[in-house]
C-alpha cells in the first residue's frame, strides 16, 4: 500500500500510527514532554508540506523519525550553545551576584538580551551565517547553498562570527 504524505485519510493513518513511537523518540532526546510534542508537530508539518509517496507506512515511520531525531538533536545543541553563552557571560563581573530564581530568570533574560546585541553588532556576512547556524535547523552545506557560498567558507565565517561575539561580550 503506497502512502502519499499529503493525502488526509494516509496522513491520519500514518499520524496515529507512528506519533506515539515519534515521542519516545523526542522524549529520550530532549527530556522534555513540551517540546517533544512540539518537534513531533513539526515533524508532522514537513512530512505534509512534503507530499512524499513512501512504498510502506515503515517507510513513512522511518522517515519521520528520522526527521524527528534530527530536529530533536539540533533544539538540545542550540539550547546547549545558549546556555554556554550565558555561562560565558555569568563569569563576567557585571554578572556575579547571588539571586533567587526570579533574579536568575531575569539575568538570564538580560543575558539574552545582551547576546542578540552582540549578534547586531556583527558585519552583515557574518551575522548571517551565525542566526542561519544558531537559530535554525540548516546545515554548513544548506547555509553554503543558501548564501552562494563554499561550505568550508561558511565554516570560516561562523568561526569568525563566534569570535567577534566572544569579544564584543567580553567588553560589556
Amino acid at each position: 500500500m503506497e502512502i502519499q504524505s499529503n493525502d488526509e485519510r494516509a496522513f491520519k493513518q500514518v499520524y496515529e500510527a507512528v506519533f506515539p513511537i515519534l515521542m519516545r523518540v523526542v522524549y529520550h532526546v530532549t527530556n522534555n514532554q513540551d517540546l517533544a510534542e512540539e518537534i513531533c508537530q513539526e515533524a508532522f508539518i514537513r512530512f505534509f508540506d512534503k507530499g512524499m509517496e513512501f512504498a510502506t507506512l515503515d517507510d513513512a515511520k522511518y522517515w519521520l523519525i528520522r526527521v524527528s531525531k534530527n530536529l530533536a538533536i539540533n533544539q538540545v545543541k542550540r539550547k546547549a550553545r545558549e546556555m554556554g553563552m550565558v555561562e560565558k557571560l555569568k563569569k563576567f563581573p557585571t554578572m556575579h551576584a547571588n539571586t533567587s530564581d526570579g533574579a536568575q530568570v531575569l539575568v538570564e533574560k538580560e543575558t539574552r538580551k545582551l547576546v542578540q546585541d552582540a549578534i547586531d553588532q556583527l558585519p552583515e556576512k557574518f551575522r548571517l551565517v551565525i542566526v542561519m547556524k544558531e537559530y535554525t535547523d540548516m546545515d554548513y552545506k544548506q547555509i553554503a547553498s543558501v548564501l552562494h557560498i563554499s561550505e568550508s567558507n561558511v565554516k570560516v565565517r561562523v568561526y569568525r562570527a563566534r569570535k567577534m561575539l566572544e569579544s564584543i561580550l567580553s567588553q560589556e
